[in-house]
C-alpha cells in the first residue's frame, strides 16, 4: 500500500511539474514590405503585390474609399507602391480585361513620343511648327504662323484661337479652323486640334506612322496594350487599367523602364515642369502640382493656389474627360489610376473630383 502510495503521489507531482511549464508564444509573423522597385514583365499576366497591411496603411479607412469610387461612376481603379499593386478594384460592371478610353489623359502619350523623336534626331521642339506641317498649316500670315513652334503645341501656348464652347472648331484640324489670336507665347489655351497636329508633326518628321511609332517605342516596351481609335473626329487611346498602371509607373521611374531609358532624361525634366509663364501647373500636356498658380481647361482665368490641394506637392497627373486620372507620387513612390464615367462634372481635365479623391486616398495611405 504504501509503495502504491509512492506511485500516485510521483504521478502527481510530475503532473504539477508539466503544468507549471509555460507553452511557448508564437509571435504571428508579418510580412514586411518587399525592397526595391518592381516591373510587371511585358507580354504576362503576373504582376507582384504587396499588402496595405505591409506597409501599415489604414485598412478599416478602405470600404469608404471603395464606396466612393462606386458612387461616383468609377470602373477602374489601382495603387501601385514602387510598382506592386497595393489596390486593384473594379465597379460598375467593369473587369480587368475590359478596356477604356483615357481622352486627354492619352495627351502624356504623345508628349513622350515627341521626345523620343526628338532624342532620335528627327525633329526639334525648337524648331518651327511649319517645318514638318507644311507653309499653309494655318489660317495665320507666314509672319504670325513661323512664330508657332513645336513647343507651342506641347505647353498650349500657341496663341491659336480655341473656340471654348464650340466643340467642332476647338477638334478641327483644318487650316480654316485654325486662326489667330495672340502671338505664340502670349496666351495659354487648352486646344485639342492645335495638340492633335503633334501626331502628324511626328509623322512627318520619322517618316513613320504616329501609331506604329508610339507602338513600337512605347507601348510594346513596357508591356501596355490598347490602341488609338481614330473612327471619331477625335484621336483616342483606350487601354486596360493595368496599362493606365504601366504608363504612370514609367513616368515615376523618369521614363526608365527596368533597366531600359524609353524618354530621355533631359527632355523628362522639362515635360514635367512649368512649360511657359502663364499657366505654372502646365507642363508638355501634363498637369503639375505643387505651383502657385493653376488655369482650368475652359477659361482665361489664373487661380491662385493648388492645382490638387489635397495631394502631394510634388505629383504629376495625366488627367482626361470624364475623370480619367493617372497620378504619379514620386516622393511616395505611388502610382494611382482611376477611370470610369463622369464623377458629377463635365470637365475636359481638372474636376472638384480630384481634391475630394485624395482626401478618401490620404486617409488610407497616411
Amino acid at each position: 500500500m504504501k509503495y502504491k502510495n509512492c506511485i500516485i503521489i510521483g504521478l502527481i507531482l510530475a503532473f504539477l511539474s508539466s503544468c507549471s511549464k509555460e507553452t511557448p508564444q508564437v509571435e504571428p509573423e508579418i510580412e514586411t514590405e518587399p525592397s526595391g522597385m518592381y516591373f510587371p514583365e511585358a507580354g504576362s499576366t503576373s504582376w507582384e503585390t504587396v499588402s496595405p497591411q505591409q506597409l501599415n496603411w489604414n485598412e478599416d479607412k478602405l470600404p469608404n474609399l471603395y464606396d466612393y469610387l462606386e458612387t461616383k461612376n468609377s470602373k477602374g481603379f489601382i495603387v501601385l507602391k514602387n510598382g506592386r499593386i497595393v489596390i486593384e478594384k473594379y465597379f460598375n460592371g467593369h473587369s480587368q480585361n475590359d478596356n477604356w478610353i483615357w481622352y486627354s489623359a492619352g495627351k502624356t502619350l504623345v508628349s513622350s513620343t515627341v521626345g523620343i523623336a526628338q532624342d532620335e534626331g528627327y525633329l526639334s521642339i525648337n524648331d518651327t511648327s511649319s517645318d514638318y506641317l507644311g507653309t499653309n498649316w494655318s489660317s495665320l500670315t507666314t509672319e504670325k504662323q513661323d512664330l508657332i513652334t513645336v513647343k507651342n503645341h506641347l505647353s498650349m501656348s500657341t496663341g491659336l484661337q480655341d473656340y471654348v464652347g464650340q466643340n467642332l472648331k476647338w477638334i478641327c484640324t483644318q487650316p480654316s479652323c485654325f486662326n489667330y489670336e495672340a502671338d505664340a507665347g502670349e496666351r495659354w489655351a487648352y486646344h485639342q486640334g492645335a495638340f492633335t497636329m503633334l501626331k502628324d508633326i511626328v509623322t512627318n518628321a520619322t517618316g513613320t506612322d504616329f501609331n506604329d511609332y508610339f507602338y513600337t517605342k512605347i507601348r510594346d516596351k513596357i508591356g501596355m496594350n490598347g490602341s488609338w481609335n481614330e473612327q471619331t473626329l477625335l484621336t483616342l487611346y483606350a487601354s486596360d487599367t493595368r496599362s493606365m498602371a504601366r504608363w504612370g509607373l514609367l513616368i515615376q521611374n523618369e521614363g526608365i523602364w527596368d533597366a531600359e531609358r524609353i524618354i530621355n532624361k533631359t527632355y523628362f525634366d522639362e515635360m514635367t515642369s512649368t512649360s511657359q509663364d502663364i499657366n505654372k501647373s502646365y507642363g508638355y500636356l501634363w498637369w503639375l502640382n505643387g505651383k502657385e498658380s493653376y488655369m482650368s481647361t475652359t477659361s482665361q482665368t489664373v487661380v491662385s493656389g493648388l492645382l490638387i490641394p489635397n495631394a502631394p506637392t510634388d505629383m504629376i497627373a495625366a488627367l482626361g474627360a470624364n475623370d480619367q486620372k493617372i497620378y504619379v507620387v514620386p516622393s511616395r513612390n505611388l502610382v494611382v489610376v482611376r477611370c470610369g464615367d463622369s464623377a458629377g462634372e463635365t470637365q475636359l481635365g481638372l474636376s472638384s473630383f480630384d481634391n475630394e479623391l485624395w482626401g478618401k486616398i490620404n486617409a488610407v495611405i497616411n
